[in-house]
């Protein structure tokens, strides 16, 4: 009873534009109404329909009003309950690498060594000789942990170098030809802040971890523009599905130019915010300068960092060995004095920087870096963020409210990582793993994505890890760590607001208020009132980006 109390003075108190005030500046073309609106606005969490002008929303209240301003070439949705939310803000993507994986071998989820083997052979038969083989997503944990080797694929890739990485992105598999093509050999030293794995006689297993990666990345040629752009379109489409209408994207600057290429042409339809590595911040300070930080729809001005690798690899920097390594606290893939150097530097241009932490003692790491740097520059809206913040020390979380470092976390990971993570740091340490409930209770912003190629770019999926926390075995029917769950109302912030305020974009996005952009997404039933463990059966419906409608699963006829 309380909830429709609140609802209904919500309802009252929404901005609604009057007829006369609908008469300038062009005519409503989309309106959605009979909706249950969840606004994002703690001022006005509730209303029932929403309308168009232009790219901006130009009304959001009761089905009533916003009928009045939709005139006979308005394009009304009748949502019939269906829930309308802000669109959805991805705040960790890969976005071109992501939609190279559409079209790649996927291994994520064999099951088997030989299965392992079989994908790849069949998928080699379906390129020309000397295609190299990439993407894959593998995940050792399927068939019981043990790592893959070059002697698994060899005889199926006689023709193909072949460079398929874990699902974490952290290491990959080469084959003998891409060794070759790489250089790597037994005489090969050791890679700082990266691991040649190497079998009881000293050669290389054809796994190389984080930095080690680079000796083999360095040999792959480059995609043709072309097939960069058609990734990028894949990945728009596809996230589009999912009801994901602005990425946070952490590349490099060959992904800068496939997005300045789609913009120029007007291909755009995510709106995308472009990080690049920390390390070049003086070279993205000279490109702001040069040609400003962008629009609505492509947006530069973020760096992104390594701190350490990741819990999966063995690489994540903890403070403790891991359990089931006692010899192996991780790897820093970044000297902590680079970390500040580069974090000074940015910060003093006014750029932001977002840092990549999985372990704890990374996390703590970097919280060190950032507050130093805080202290030297001096106040500013800043905005630091860590990436990911998975592993935290229990005296570490306070920190990140105190400092005011938004916490960019993806709660399918947990879900996932559940189901094995225990064995790795064990239990007492998985108390301050995706500690989404007590970051929040410190006061923290904690800004969800999907770090997509690695894990699935699917909101739904997310808030569904967020409040269960079921893993995907089965094994945690009332949830992996509970005491970490939170609420819908929560994850669905952390997925819009929260979002928006980790790029600056609050202005514009994250909820749903007349004057912002018109970026929002119908799903086929109320979250908020549907049984927490349904929440991943949802569907979205329909999926409006600056007005224009990008994803419809069903046309919607006009009543």
């Amino acid at each position: 009873m309380r909830r429709v109390a609140v609802v209904a003075l919500a309802l009252a108190a929404v901005s609604v534009e009057s007829p006369a005030q609908a008469a300038g500046g062009g005519d409503v073309s989309l309106a959605v109404v009979n909706a249950r609106v969840w606004t994002g606005n703690p001022r006005r969490p509730w209303a029932d329909a929403v309308a168009v002008r232009g790219d901006r929303l130009a009304a959001v209240g009761s089905s009533a009003e916003v009928r009045k301003l939709a005139g006979p070439t308005a394009r009304v949705v009748d949502a019939a309950g269906q829930l309308l939310v802000p669109g959805f803000v991805d705040a960790h993507v890969h976005f071109v690498a992501g939609g190279f994986r559409l079209a790649s071998v996927q291994l994520r989820d064999a099951r088997t060594p030989a299965e392992f083997t079989a994908r790849i052979r069949a998928f080699a038969a379906t390129v020309p000789k000397g295609t190299w083989i990439q993407g894959g997503d593998w995940d050792h944990e399927g068939w019981g942990g043990s790592l893959p080797t070059r002697q698994w694929i060899d005889s199926v890739t006689p023709d193909h170098p072949v460079w398929v990485n874990r699902l974490d992105g952290h290491m990959a598999l080469a084959n003998s030809a891409a060794l070759r093509a790489a250089g790597v050999t037994r005489e090969t030293a050791d890679v700082a802040g990266g691991t040649i794995v190497r079998d009881a006689a000293g050669e290389p297993t054809g796994v190389l971890k984080d930095n080690a990666m680079g000796l083999v990345d360095r040999v792959v040629p480059d995609a043709p523009p072309a097939l960069a752009d058609r990734a990028l379109d894949a990945a728009m489409a596809y996230v589009a599905r999912q009801g994901v209408t602005t990425v946070h994207h952490m590349g490099g600057w060959d992904d800068l130019a496939v997005f300045d290429r789609a913009h120029a042409a007007g291909r755009l339809r995510t709106r995308i915010h472009a990080a690049v590595p920390l390390s070049t911040w003086a070279r993205l300070r000279d490109t702001v300068a040069a040609r400003g930080r962008g629009d609505a729809w492509l947006h530069i001005g973020g760096l992104k960092g390594f701190v350490d690798g990741s819990l999966g690899s063995h690489t994540a920097a903890m403070l403790e060995p891991f359990t089931d390594a006692p010899g192996d606290r991780g790897l820093f893939v970044t000297p902590p004095e680079s970390l500040y150097a580069w974090t000074k530097g940015a910060d003093a241009a006014g750029l932001q920087v977002m840092v990549h932490a999985i372990g704890d003692a990374a996390i703590r790491t970097q919280l060190d870096v950032f507050a130093r740097v805080a202290r030297e520059n001096g106040p500013r809206d800043r905005r630091f963020r860590i990436e990911h913040a998975q592993h935290v020390a229990p005296a570490d979380i306070p920190r990140f409210g105190a400092l005011g470092v938004i916490a960019s976390m993806q709660p399918y990971h947990a879900i996932d990582d559940g189901r094995w993570a225990d064995r790795v740091i064990g239990p007492e340490r998985a108390q301050g793993t995706y500690a989404f409930r007590a970051l929040l209770d410190a006061g923290a912003t904690v800004a969800f994505g999907s770090d997509w190629f690695v894990a699935p770019p699917t909101p739904l999926e997310g808030i569904y890890a967020a409040v269960t926390r079921r893993t995907l075995d089965g094994a945690h029917p009332d949830g992996w760590v509970p005491s970490q769950k939170i609420t819908v109302d929560e994850a669905l912030r952390a997925y819009t607001r929260a979002g928006a305020h980790a790029a600056f974009d609050e202005a514009d996005r994250g909820t749903l208020e007349r004057g912002k952009l018109a970026d929002f997404v119908l799903i086929d039933r109320d979250l908020t009132r549907v049984p927490p463990e349904t929440i991943r059966d949802a569907q979205v419906v329909l999926t409006v980006v600056g007005g224009r409608v990008v994803y419809e699963r069903a046309a919607a006829a006009r009543p």
